[in-house]
């Protein structure tokens, strides 16, 4: 028997309410601050990510589907959304819009991880991109828009972790720092590790295997080695922060797992113990959109994974308003009455938007059993009988009640089913 693949998830109906919700939820919050949804395509050129995320991250080297395509082009699913938009950004000569340029998206993302309580092989991202301007009241802006998503949809009892990476001439320093510090640790390190260790000493504070040794801990503070560009912007932040009443804490130990991140990076994890990792994540990448090509264009963002936002939800009890009104059933007596029951479906739908099926054919109490099944709030009855009088019979299925009406009457029957 055929199955899903292996870290894919079908999304049936009785979970969509959560789906949608979500989706309009999260796009309300981008819009309410001003941002414009952007699609991307759900493959790009594979070097686009490998040079803008970085060639040592665990996700060009481990996790992106990357394949040739019949025209012998190697091409990648999309693992991520930031520089697939710096793409687009750069392509269609957005830095001729009014600044910062701010957009969003909600769309697929595949990796190649291993799939596990909210994390799939394909998962879903809401993301947003404030490109353009490098005041640190974006960065406030955009840590705002993070807290009103989650409030958007429920979601309680989060906290927001920040730290600042500096700039990339700040990076040797911090590096050397790393090094030194972690040196004598190298027997504890696996062989990815102390690949990192050569490669890019940060990497060695996000590893999952380091993360609960003493060591990592007490490792050299990113935001000790700020340069006075950097600080600046980092205390004018965290003033900002402070001066709004907007609860944080500083974790120095966060650097984010792709290389285009400069200064602010943070994430948004829920507080109560067990709860899973981060909900969102971001920073600032003030060199990625030179990286690939553009001119030098700082910008910021973040993305949700819309999964795990869902089970943590599901977790806090919060419930996406009611679902989508029940349907009216059109039920028939006879192959005559079944066309006019069609002809009736249709005339409802358009005139109050009402949701309306056509019952199976089966006998009318084979019929009545079915609206009672698929929830119907109430069910037109047409037969011979009914034709001839130019009349339809309405039963609330709530009630048990049954009228007759004028066939030119169903609409209003309709629009008291929905009062």
């Amino acid at each position: 028997m055929h199955r899903a693949p292996r870290g894919t998830a079908d999304i049936l109906p009785e979970q969509q309410r959560f789906w949608e919700f979500a989706r309009t939820a999260l796009a309300a919050a981008a819009q309410s601050f001003g941002y414009a949804r952007i699609d991307t395509p759900i493959f790009e050129d594979a070097a686009l990510f490998a040079r803008a995320v970085g060639e040592e991250t665990d996700v060009v080297q481990k996790e992106m589907y990357r394949f040739l395509d019949r025209g012998g082009q190697e091409v990648t699913l999309r693992p991520e959304g930031t520089a697939a938009v710096c793409r687009a950004y750069i392509e269609h000569g957005m830095q001729n819009l009014p600044l910062p340029v701010r957009l969003y998206y909600v769309c697929p993302m595949f990796r190649y991880d291993r799939p596990q309580a909210g994390r799939f092989r394909q998962f879903h991202q809401f993301g947003v991109e404030a490109i353009g301007d490098s005041d640190a009241a974006v960065d406030l802006e955009v840590l705002q828009l993070a807290a009103a998503s989650m409030e958007r949809l429920g979601l309680g009892e989060m906290t927001l972790a920040l730290n600042s990476i500096g700039d990339a001439e700040d990076r040797p320093r911090y590096a050397a720092a790393l090094r030194e510090h972690f040196r004598p640790h190298l027997a504890h390190l696996g062989q990815d590790d102390r690949r990192r260790f050569e490669t890019n000493p940060l990497r060695l504070l996000d590893s999952k295997e380091l993360a609960d040794e003493s060591f990592t801990a007490s490792a050299p503070r990113s935001a000790d080695y700020l340069g006075d560009a950097a600080r600046a912007h980092w205390e004018e932040l965290l003033g900002s922060l402070d001066a709004l009443g907007v609860p944080y804490r500083l974790d120095h130990t966060l650097v984010r797992g792709l290389d285009y991140y400069t200064r602010t990076v943070f994430e948004v994890h829920p507080a109560r113990e067990g709860g899973q990792s981060a909900v969102c994540a971001g920073g600032r990448y003030d060199g990625l959109i030179a990286e690939i090509g553009g001119r030098p264009t700082p910008g910021i963002g973040f993305a949700a994974g819309i999964e795990r936002l869902i089970l943590n939800m599901r977790e806090q009890g919060a419930e996406p308003p009611d679902a989508a009104a029940a349907p009216l059933v059109a039920a028939y007596r006879g192959a005559r009455a079944k066309t006019e029951a069609a002809r009736l479906a249709a005339r409802v739908r358009s005139a109050t938007g009402a949701p309306v099926v056509v019952a199976p054919e089966r006998s009318l109490k084979g019929q009545l059993r079915y609206a009672s099944a698929v929830g119907a709030r109430g069910v037109f009855i047409l037969g011979d009988a009914e034709l001839e009088r130019g009349a339809v019979a309405y039963r609330d299925m709530a009630t048990g009640e049954q009228q007759e009406v004028p066939v030119e009457q169903a609409e209003d029957a309709a629009r008291r089913s929905q009062a």
